[in-house]
């Protein structure tokens, strides 16, 4: 490492040149990154402006082009200067040195390094902040794109193909940032260590140095004190010697001095004066060369040692910066572009531009119309025109009183109207008309021979989709007609309440949701039934029910108010266990109906199952283990805890644990409509999956929820997305 004493400009303003031109360049070569190279220039431009004397634009020109583009190896020291003014510049500075200023010159040239390196430091720390909130806010990006696109609004075929490969390739580029900024958060470490150090010693040699210093100084100031007092005397001895009038006459405590008494006590004190001065002289003199020869050299040296050191970290550093910056935008642009493999073998990577001109648009719109074809509807009978049955009889010949059957009542437009109605109903039914016998069929319900039914086991479903309107009964005229036949005498009467029944006991429209009434018997039950047990039976590491209620709530009641918190119908419940306990494959929950519109109802299902589970989701193995995590205080150790605990769950209950989560957290993104935090959820669901709080347990109902909270906090440190 070059010394610093070689360079002619001052450190800290090489530093914030170089950090300048290395974050031109990123910012030219990063156009697509908009805001984060925004950032960069403003973060660049605050820390050049904490120095009271910048270079000129013309200055880049040492270190790198003008429009900010680094040469190959950036040089920081200046290599154009002659080589004849080397040899003056190291005599100034060695003169410099070993002068008396020349240690302050040294602490305040230290003191520039030290803060030029948390200039740096404090640089470093900011950009890894940028870099760590772009990364996070890319990866948040690609979680949300990738959602979106595998949900029913998107396109599918080889669009979601090719965008999850370009969602992927983003993902590598914010794991890149990452790294870039883990990487610039350690120097930034690294550099607050050496400040500190530096500092540390800087004052331990200003102590030293300035010390030596003081001694050899306070020791001149007392021989020129010395000399003061000495010349001063000798001066007063010379005037007493030579009669002076003014100096002969002193007045002592016996009175008036005589001269010659005055001029023995003056030289008295002369000598005295003289000894004191010599020995002051003497001591001056071996403060000096102390000074000279061991102190300051001592201390220059020191403290040149520590301004090399810290100026050679703090170029390290650079170096380090800039490799670092190349690394990431080479990283960048490998995973956008990836190089040609030279192994045949190799598996090919695809660049971003291939990704994109591989997805075919003719192909994906011919398989989503071609996916159609099931439900092409199918065309029972041609287009016709059919006459209504109420405007038969008007446009038909009256039928002669001879020909009307024998069953029926006389009275007045008795006949027609049920003949006519009855004719109609019977021309529903896919089967051709009865015999005429038939006609007294319909009454044999009415004398208690219910072996033979009037009519086929279909007839309701045949009326169900005639053009009748089913939710108004009977047709109009047809209830009249009933009533004028309910006489007790009359043949006809049976057959036509038997057909008036048949019209109004048609059901309503019929639901998916079964009936209170029937409740099928369980076939194979999945509440009250181990997790592994279910799988052995199932095949499926997430029971059916488990999956069927998240996909009902992930679809219906996400932006439900209280979902989770709120009850359902007890009935509903019911009604749905026991479609599950009958056959679980024969739900779907995709129709809302299957359900009653009741999402509370499933989520009550879901925690339901849970609680019946005879070995809890965290297991009671587990459960000693996950009370003591919850314990530590410290978020990053709890989380640690809980995570070593889940790890050691069976297969099913983990796949399970995860599915939860992942759709809790779902829930709990939707925090602004449904309110239901991961807070308010740990509340919730605690009890059902660590086991009701009885017992020893009642006094960890808090841990039980903070453990769930632990979780849910940590839903992607814990589980993986994917």
């Amino acid at each position: 490492m070059p010394s610093c004493s070689a360079r002619s400009k001052p450190r800290n303003l090489e530093s914030r040149r170089v950090c300048q031109v290395v974050h031109s360049s990123v910012y030219n070569n990063t156009i697509h990154r908009f805001p984060l190279s925004h950032n960069l220039r403003h973060l660049c431009t605050q820390t050049l402006t904490m120095s009271s004397d910048l270079p000129r634009d013309g200055d880049l020109a040492t270190n790198g082009d003008a429009n900010g583009t680094l040469h190959d190896t950036p040089t920081i020291a200046t290599a154009t200067e002659p080589a004849s003014t080397a040899v003056p510049v190291s005599k100034d500075v060695e003169n410099v040195m070993y002068s008396d200023i020349g240690i302050n010159t040294l602490l305040n040239r230290l003191k520039q390094s030290i803060a030029s390196s948390r200039d740096f430091s404090d640089f470093l720390k900011k950009r890894g902040a940028v870099e760590e909130d772009h990364a996070k806010g890319l990866r948040r990006l690609v979680k949300q794109t990738s959602d979106n696109i595998h949900s029913k609004e998107s396109r599918q075929g080889s669009y979601v193909v090719r965008l999850d490969e370009a969602m992927r390739l983003h993902d590598r580029i914010a794991d890149n940032g990452m790294q870039f900024s883990l990487a610039l958060h350690q120097m930034h470490e690294d550099l607050n260590e050496l400040s500190l150090n530096m500092e540390k010693g800087r004052k331990h040699w200003k102590h030293e140095g300035l010390n030596a210093e003081k001694r050899a100084t306070d020791a001149e100031a007392a021989m020129e004190k010395a000399k003061a007092k000495y010349d001063g005397l000798a001066e007063d001895y010379d005037r007493a010697r030579t009669g002076d009038a003014k100096s002969s006459r002193r007045i002592g405590l016996k009175g008036m001095k005589s001269a010659p008494q005055h001029e023995e006590d003056l030289l008295r004190k002369l000598q005295v004066a003289d000894s004191d001065y010599q020995a002051k002289v003497q001591a001056a003199k071996s403060q000096r060369e102390e000074l000279i020869r061991a102190s300051r050299p001592q201390a220059v040296k020191a403290l040149q040692e520590l301004i090399n050191e810290c100026d050679s970290g703090l170029a390290l550093q650079l170096q380090k910066f800039a490799s670092f910056n190349e690394k990431l935008l080479l990283g960048n642009g490998i995973a956008v572009s990836p190089l040609p493999a030279s192994d045949p073998s190799a598996p090919v990577q695809h660049s971003l531009r291939d990704i994109v001109l591989d997805i075919d648009n003719k192909t994906d719109f011919d398989n989503y119309v071609t996916g159609h074809v099931s439900k092409i509807p199918v065309r029972t009978s041609d287009i016709k025109y059919e006459q209504h049955p109420t405007l038969r009889p008007k446009q038909q010949t009256p039928v002669p009183a001879s020909r009307q059957p024998s069953t029926t009542v006389s009275g007045p437009a008795l006949p027609e109207t049920p003949l006519s109605t009855v004719s109609t109903q019977q021309s529903t039914y896919p089967t051709v008309a009865p015999p005429p016998a038939a006609t007294q069929s319909p009454t044999q319900p009415f004398y208690g021979n219910p072996g033979n039914p009037p009519y086929p086991t279909d007839p309701p479903q045949q009326y169900n989709s005639a053009p009748y309107p089913t939710s108004s009964g009977a047709p109009r005229g047809f209830s009249a007609s009933t009533q004028s036949t309910s006489a007790p005498y009359s043949p006809a009467t049976p057959a036509t309440m038997g057909v008036q029944q048949s019209f109004s006991s048609q059901p309503r429209p019929i639901s998916p949701a079964p009936t209170a009434t029937a409740l099928p018997p369980p076939l194979k039950p999945v509440f009250g039934v181990n997790l592994d047990d279910l799988y052995a039976r199932d095949q499926t590491a997430v029971p059916m029910i488990v999956y069927q209620c998240m996909q009902a709530v992930d679809l219906f009641g996400l932006d439900v108010e209280g979902i989770y918190r709120l009850s359902g119908t007890a009935s509903h419940v019911q009604q749905i266990k026991a479609l599950f306990d009958h056959d679980s494959s024969l739900v779907d929950f995709r129709n809302p109906a299957a359900f009653y519109h009741d999402v509370n109802s499933v989520a009550g299902l879901l925690k339901q199952f849970f609680r019946e589970l005879p070995d809890p989701l965290l297991t009671r193995r587990s459960y000693n283990g996950f009370i003591n995590a919850a314990r530590i205080d410290d978020d990053t150790s709890r989380r640690d805890a809980v995570h070593s605990v889940i790890n050691e769950l069976p297969d099913p209950n983990y796949a399970t644990l995860r599915a939860v989560v992942l759709h809790l957290n779902r829930v709990q993104e939707h925090y602004a409509k449904n309110r239901m935090s991961t807070s308010n959820l740990a509340i919730c669901f605690a009890p059902s999956l660590m086991g009701s709080h009885t017992g020893p347990q009642i006094a960890d109902a808090s841990l039980q929820a903070r453990v769930l909270d632990t979780i849910l906090t940590n839903t992607f440190q814990i589980f993986d997305e994917d």
